[in-house]
């Protein structure tokens, strides 16, 4: 391929790869005159890589490898430049002259001076010595507690995301008060992001178990009790923080009355004899513990044995939250998913076992129902259960179950629901949606669409924040469909009639709809696209997920976290441990940052 012939045909194919570029602007005239004036270069851009990726260049790279060139590498970041430049080099070296090192440096620069201003617009300045943002999912304990905001901010957190599918506009307002102050008290920047559920698919809800609490003490392999389970006890109209840990609410002058030593004694569900002893006492209520299991339940009695001054005091518990009743399914097991919104139930089985009436649960979209058809496949809770659906109605759709758990897997309340072979066809804004909207315009920095599936969903959003006049709301794509990912580029060059604009890689249903086996690559090509679109792109989904729950990341979770890296944000969802797991992504980037710089071309 080295002969001159042969580095001909290299030319050849390189000028009609140029030339298609160049005529494809035309193609896209309407779409590159509507586009915001920030993002012109960066839409140019991105539709030369469409020509560069429809071209087969797999020969095409490994020649110019053979030849010392550039193999179009990073291309995807300046295409006519580096087209050009490798144009230019051949004809040098086909006269026998040098290669002036300069014709490579602007196509091959690490990165545009437009696609930092994009990304500073929308994510915000980057920290000292770190290029990649950190977002992270606020939990509910953010709209009481002012500390967890500030320890957050300290960590490393860049943008604090809030998801409107959980809390209320209460919730997320006292939220976004706690960063914006936060934030002012440290002089530092953080942008408030918050998510559109868009026409996600979920499970409806089970119907309430009963409201009573198992406390269990420690035990070893050999079931013997090696240490006491410690409980808090709490005023009942104190607000309860979400947390693991035994709490029971109880009246306050129980809290007021008792000391240290002092004994809770009650009998539990069983009718067995139980006792907690009080072993400290803080401004957040008692702490007790006890040596032997029990359910005690609301409105359980309750008597105060106190010690010092010789006297019994009764008091009930308060109300405890109700226990959840997951369906549990098992292979070939059937589920009935239906439109109506009563509760869920598991199976009833007979006494022998047998299943005399299927598990059932609600679908909160049931309109879905009309584009679906026997013998597609349906995904639920992120692909952990799976199944075929073998019949539909209006009312209702019959699934079999063929993956799951062997001793069974367990649905609950509000998790997703998809289905991967099926052509849906859904607004890309709900009416919740629209509701939110106002909220998040008035509000937020950014706004979040979920499950967007072609432009027209990014022009019913542009319409509704034109409504409200929300001009500088900055707007973020999340690519978590099939479809949304074949038809990204085009969806991109209509998000980019406003400005800012962020590309997410919502990596959790985008693997479910796409294929856990494709994830990776699908994922490098978003890169990919938003690198040559100029757009910042956030990696999100499972980011250090056991750490931020257990306390302990996984050897994949560390290096899923320094490839992170090749993004301009990073986020991570609410967990016991968020604080740890902020400082781990934090020292990860920066060091991986680092390394970077020292392999640059």
């Amino acid at each position: 391929m080295d002969s001159a012939a042969g580095i001909e045909s290299i030319r050849a194919l390189l000028a009609s790869i140029r030339d298609d570029a160049i005529a494809r602007e035309s193609k896209y005239a309407d779409e590159l005159a509507s586009v915001r004036p920030e993002f012109r270069e960066g839409a140019r851009n991105l539709i030369h890589y469409l020509a560069l990726r429809n071209a087969d260049t797999e020969q095409l790279r490994t020649a110019l490898r053979r030849l010392g060139l550039y193999s179009l590498a990073h291309a995807e970041r300046n295409v006519l430049g580096s087209l050009e430049a490798v144009l230019r080099a051949i004809d040098a070296l086909t006269r026998g002259e040098a290669v002036a090192s300069e014709v490579l440096e602007e196509a091959i620069r690490t990165r545009n001076p437009s696609a930092e201003m994009h990304r500073q617009a929308i994510l915000g300045p980057a920290p000292a010595d770190r290029d990649v943002s950190i977002m992270v999912t606020l939990p509910t304990e953010a709209a009481h507690n002012r500390v967890l905001v500030d320890e957050m901010l300290a960590a490393g957190m860049n943008l604090a995301r809030i998801n409107c599918a959980h809390d209320d506009a209460a919730t997320w307002k006292r939220m976004i008060d706690n960063v914006r102050a936060a934030t002012a008290e440290s002089g530092t920047e953080c942008r408030v992001i918050m998510d559109l559920t868009g026409p996600k698919l979920r499970t409806g809800e089970l119907r309430a178990g009963p409201r009573v609490m198992h406390i269990r003490p420690k035990r070893d392999p050999m079931g013997r009790v090696i240490a006491p389970r410690r409980v808090r006890l709490i005023p009942d109209d104190a607000l309860r923080r979400g947390t693991k840990a035994a709490v029971i609410p109880v009246p306050g002058e129980c809290i007021e009355l008792a000391r240290e030593n002092d004994e809770i004694r009650f009998r539990d569900t069983r009718g067995k004899k139980r006792r907690l002893s009080v072993v400290e006492k803080d401004d957040k209520g008692l702490v007790l513990e006890t040596w032997q299991g029990a359910y005690i339940a609301t409105g359980a009695k309750l008597t105060l044995v106190r010690n010092d001054a010789g006297e019994k005091l009764k008091f009930r518990v308060g109300e405890l939250p109700c226990v959840e009743q997951p369906l549990l399914l098992r292979k070939d097991d059937m589920l009935i998913i239906h439109a109506d919104s009563r509760p869920g139930e598991p199976a009833r089985e007979d006494d022998e076992g047998n299943i005399v009436e299927p598990a059932h649960i609600a679908c909160q979209q049931p309109e879905v129902f009309a584009f679906l058809s026997p013998g597609e496949s349906i995904s639920l809770n992120d692909g952990k259960i799976a199944g075929t659906i073998r019949e539909v109605s209006d009312d209702e759709i019959s699934v079999e179950i063929r993956k799951a758990k062997p001793a069974g897997s367990r649905l609950r309340a509000h998790r997703g629901m998809n289905f991967p072979q099926s052509d849906i066809r859904l607004a890309g804004l709900t009416v919740t949606d629209k509701a939110n909207l106002e909220f998040i315009a008035e509000h937020a920095d950014a706004v979040s669409l979920s499950f967007v599936r072609k432009p027209a969903d990014i022009d019913v959003l542009h319409s509704e924040l034109e409504r409200l006049s929300a001009d500088q709301l900055g707007l973020i794509i999340k690519v978590e469909t099939r479809k949304g990912f074949k038809r990204l580029p085009r969806i991109i060059l209509a998000a980019m009639r406003r400005y800012p604009v962020a590309v997410m890689i919502a990596r959790g249903d985008l693997a479910v709809e796409g294929g856990w086996t494709h994830l990776a690559e699908m994922q490098k090509e978003i890169l990919w696209i938003c690198d040559a679109a100029r757009v910042p792109v956030m990696w999100a989904t499972q980011v250090l997920e056991q750490e931020a729950k257990k306390g302990l990341p996984s050897r994949a979770e560390i290096t899923d976290a320094a490839e992170s890296q090749l993004a301009d944000c990073v986020m991570l969802n609410k967990g016991p441990h968020i604080l740890a797991a902020i400082r781990t992504l934090d020292s990860i980037l920066r060091g991986m940052q680092t390394l970077r710089r020292g392999k640059t071309s």
